[in-house]
């Protein structure tokens, strides 16, 4: 889709769909009501035939409306004004798109960037409704054989302000929109795609097309020299597998001294625990447990498009974690590239065996940060649903970072305690320690487990397995969370 920024009179302006808002009291918005002064009160008669009541997200769409020069024109609902929030607009702009997507209209035009949110800005509505609307068309079948349904037709849409105070400022909201879209829909590419084509050396090749199209630095393990930086965390989860497991290294240079941030995603392109089997029903769905990889690589891409003025690393372990003769069993000790041991009791905790190795390997960068990013653990999603990333840290400025850029880009987190008592549940009587700390607190002791490998740097872990897909009817990748790092990246780079 293509999105631009034009100061507008809704009444002259000509497109195949004019969107316009009315709250739940019946009241018009500002656009909406110059619309009706152009009809000579059609909207208001609308309103008090009850045809519409502006309950939040309900649309009502118009054809050839006397008066107005547009085709169409969509009346949508916002609810209560008082309320009328971050979800609220999200949801009525979403509302919207699908309306007009349900047409078959090439272009619209949306008066509801314009609509007042608390606490936010134009700049900010401009790019949520960038995202939203992306959202909205992104579709993911081409691996059927036939479509049920026409590709959508909607292509262009105009985020039309009656005063356009600043019109640089908001192209540059739509611009970082586009970019964390466009980022997001790769990983969901990456996540929807299954486990037989999204392999460990699929990734890898995306990597090395990623780097050419954006000219990033990159670099690709085998095995044999993961084997010689004595990473044996990592490749005995990779044992189980005939797939050959992958490091994948990309480096953007936007700045020339200054010390990198460094992105650390988890890339197990297949879970089916190892030996320590899962249940089969939704298994499936352990094909979305590289979307911390996934994730990596779509930030990256959207960095590269925005050209921010710092310096970003993208690291990417990746393997499958399968059940065979060679796969670690529960009670084997695997030696870590720190040199640290491990008593793995449960190889279906293989995500936190993989970032170990990874987290030892970026100490070579001297990094500012590092933020990794992992679909880690189950627990993750009864503490906190499918809402909120869980988030721990052991630098309180860098947490609250994320929990800023949470709040800003919409992708939210929730800091949990990262404190010495729970590293005592990772004892073991014969290693350094042991993989797993018990059902008790199980996102806490994952977290506690990685933090010592994490010591020589600020570091921060985000837990994404209630927030990189969904499941039923709608199930697949949701891209997240590339805006929350994308907007951290930015305002590290002060943009």
């Amino acid at each position: 889709m293509e999105f631009s920024i034009k100061r507008s009179s809704p009444e002259k302006q000509r497109s195949a769909c004019a969107i316009v808002g009315v709250f739940e009291t019946r009241r018009l918005t500002d656009a909406a009501q110059r619309l009706d002064q152009a009809t000579d009160g059609y909207l208001s008669d609308l309103l008090k035939r009850g045809d519409m009541e502006g309950k939040l997200a309900t649309t009502l769409m118009l054809s050839s409306v006397p008066g107005l020069s547009c085709e169409r024109l969509l009346l949508v609902g916002l609810g209560k004004e008082k309320e009328f929030g971050d979800k609220a607009y999200r949801d009525a702009v979403r509302a919207a798109v699908k309306a007009v997507k349900a047409t078959g209209a090439r272009e619209a035009v949306l008066y509801l960037s314009d609509v007042p949110v608390k606490k936010r800005d134009a700049g900010w509505r401009a790019e949520q409704a960038v995202l939203v609307a992306m959202e909205v068309m992104y579709r993911f079948d081409h691996l059927k054989s036939s479509r049920d349904e026409p590709a959508p037709a909607l292509a262009r849409m105009l985020l039309a302000y009656d005063k356009v105070s600043d019109k640089a400022d908001l192209e540059a909201a739509v611009a970082r929109g586009v970019a964390i879209a466009l980022g997001m829909n790769l990983a969901r590419d990456l996540g929807n795609l299954p486990g037989n084509i999204c392999t460990p050396t699929y990734l890898a090749d995306q990597a090395q097309s990623l780097a050419k199209a954006h000219g990033l630095g990159l670099e690709v393990l085998d095995q044999d020299e993961m084997e010689r930086l004595g990473m044996g965390s990592l490749l005995s989860v990779a044992k189980g597998s005939d797939q050959p497991p992958r490091f994948i290294v990309m480096k953007y240079n936007g700045a020339r001294k200054e010390r990198p941030i460094v992105l650390v995603g988890k890339g197990i392109t297949f879970d089916s625990g190892g030996i320590s089997l899962k249940p089969a029903a939704e298994m499936d769905e352990m094909k979305y447990d590289m979307c911390g990889a996934a994730s990596v690589l779509g930030t990256m891409q959207a960095i590269a498009q925005l050209a921010l003025p710092l310096n970003v690393i993208g690291i990417i372990p990746t393997c499958e974690n399968l059940p065979n003769g060679r796969a670690n069993k529960p009670g084997d000790i695997v030696t870590s590239m720190s040199g640290q041991t491990i008593e793995v009791l449960n190889t279906d905790a293989e995500g936190r065996l993989i970032l170990c190795d990874a987290l030892t390997y970026v100490e070579r960068f001297e990094p500012a940060a590092v933020v990794d990013i992992a679909t880690l653990t189950g627990a993750c999603v009864i503490a906190l649903g499918h809402v909120a990333s869980g988030l721990l840290a052991n630098k309180q400025s860098l947490a609250k970072e994320l929990l800023d850029a949470g709040e800003v880009s919409g992708d939210r987190c929730w800091q949990m305690p990262l404190w010495d008592e729970y590293q005592e549940l990772l004892k073991s009587n014969f290693a350094d320690m042991a993989n797993i700390g018990g059902r008790a607190g199980g996102t806490i002791t994952a977290a506690a487990f990685l933090s010592r490998f994490a010591k020589k740097y600020d570091w921060a872990h985000l837990d994404i397995a209630g927030t990189a897909w969904k499941s039923g009817k709608e199930k697949g990748g949701t891209g997240r969370p590339v805006p929350l790092l994308v907007h951290f990246l930015a305002a590290r780079a002060g943009k």
